[in-house]
């Protein structure tokens, strides 16, 4: 006698989703190894000619901040490959920046093309940036969207301790054929993702969607309740049909993508990434009596440390011959206070604040402020610090810093707990409600 099928059910289960996410966060990690690069080595590069050719103090600073350029013009394009081809084939078709890039900084043969491989690092870098917290924030089940929205920030840490190890303790060869190793992994697990249902909804592929909501919640869950929310959002998009520009230029279209710009603004001049890219550089200017290196990678150990803590909180939220340690100290608790905040967040809220029917250009659009400020940031950084100091340079990132107070506390939205839906009637405006329900008359 056969055993008959068990009853559908709204228990889901979570781990399918989080393997998903950290799959999708792959690229973030790799993203966070292109990161990291220049972290390690500026004695290798520019003083002990690891490379068989000579590379000046100002070629250095433009491989090292090139990326930015690169990520910052991928941005916005991807945020419409990825409403064509879908999330998935998005991040997919990333990887082949990615893995041109480690090629031709493995293989360069002057400077010119080593910043060439590092603007192709940067290309599938800001790529991910704008598709994976898509991908997450449409694939993941509200109770467990905050934590997985953590995950990039998490493997962006994650690469960039591996870029420190690697850059202090093996050669440049070694260091750059292990990051094409590790891309060239991520590039095979993303293959196996499913696609988000909410994409596929939109594409008409419902049976699709009903087995790909299966896959991610448990064979035996029951996906008529998710698969009826999405079509009456598609539905109600529908009804009022615009193009992306149009709907982002709506009152909740443009507060929304205010805060989500917000964010990603006050994340870069907090001066995160000019203490990514020239952690030895900072450490060796401040006379600290221990070793650069090894400084660079408890830091690196640190912050992957806080975010996993941020990880889990998220959702719910001596004496004068010791001053040897102050810089290092110093900078673990910017870290640990960055990774609970700027770090996570601003990629967090991306993938829950803008409405579907300008998510991809509002992704690009917030992707292109990050890298564009993170290039800024990492350009003026050695100027500065050589004409004003690293201690006023310092100061200047941390009255800006404090300015992003006043912006977080009146400005954004709490999201805690609240389906995506939920979320964006929240953020709209009365008429925008009101306009919402005319419809839902209008159809009864």
């Amino acid at each position: 006698m056969a055993t008959p099928a068990p009853a559908p059910t709204n228990k889901e289960k979570y781990f399918p989703q989080v393997l998903a996410a950290l799959v999708a966060s792959g690229g973030a990690l790799v993203a966070g190894t292109v990161l990291g690069w220049s972290s390690q080595l500026f004695d290798p590069l520019v003083k002990e000619g690891a490379y068989k050719f000579n590379i000046t103090e100002f070629e250095f600073g433009w491989c090292g901040s090139i990326l930015n350029l690169g990520a910052a013009a991928t941005c916005i394009p991807i945020s419409f490959i990825c409403d064509l081809i879908g999330r998935k084939f998005t991040m997919l078709s990333l990887c082949g920046p990615l893995l041109l890039g480690w090629i031709l900084v493995t293989a360069a043969v002057n400077p010119i093309m080593v910043m060439f491989g590092r603007f192709f690092l940067g290309m599938g870098s800001g790529g991910f940036c704008v598709a994976a917290p898509m991908y997450t924030g449409e694939m993941a089940s509200k109770k467990i969207r905050g934590l997985l929205g953590t995950f990039f920030q998490l493997m962006i840490t994650i690469g960039i301790l591996i870029s420190n190890i690697l850059g202090a303790y093996v050669k440049l060869l070694v260091f750059h054929l292990l990051c094409l190793v590790i891309t060239t992994i991520f590039t095979i697990l993303f293959i196996f993702l499913p696609e988000t249902p909410a994409y596929l909804i939109s594409k008409g592929k419902d049976e699709k969607a009903e087995k790909n909501i299966k896959t991610l919640r448990g064979k035996n869950f029951d996906p008529k309740t998710e698969i009826a929310d999405l079509k009456a959002d598609l539905e109600k998009r529908k009804a009022h049909p615009s193009n992306e520009c149009k709907s982002l230029c709506t009152k909740y279209g443009l507060t929304s993508l205010f805060i989500g710009m917000g964010l990603m603004f006050y994340q870069q001049v907090s001066g995160i990434n000019a203490v990514i890219f020239y952690a030895s550089v900072i450490f060796g200017a401040s006379k600290t009596s221990l070793d650069m290196s090894v400084c660079t990678v408890i830091v690196g150990v640190v912050q992957v440390i806080a975010t996993c803590v941020s990880a889990a909180v998220v959702d719910k939220m001596d004496s004068v011959a010791d001053l040897g340690w102050l810089p290092l100290t110093s900078l673990i608790v910017f870290i640990i206070m960055f990774s609970f905040g700027y770090g996570p967040v601003p990629w967090l809220m991306m993938g829950e604040i803008f409405d579907p029917s300008f998510k991809s250009i509002a992704c690009g659009i917030n992707g292109t402020t990050n890298w564009t400020l993170a290039f800024i940031v990492t350009a003026v950084y050695g100027p500065l610090n050589k004409a004003i100091g690293g201690g006023p340079v310092f100061w200047i990132f941390s009255g800006l810093t404090l300015s992003g107070l006043a912006f977080v506390f009146f400005a954004v939205t709490e999201t805690k707990g609240k389906s995506l839906a939920e979320i964006q009637e929240i953020m709209k405006s009365k008429k925008e409600k009101a306009k919402d329900a005319e419809t839902k008359d209008a159809k009864k």
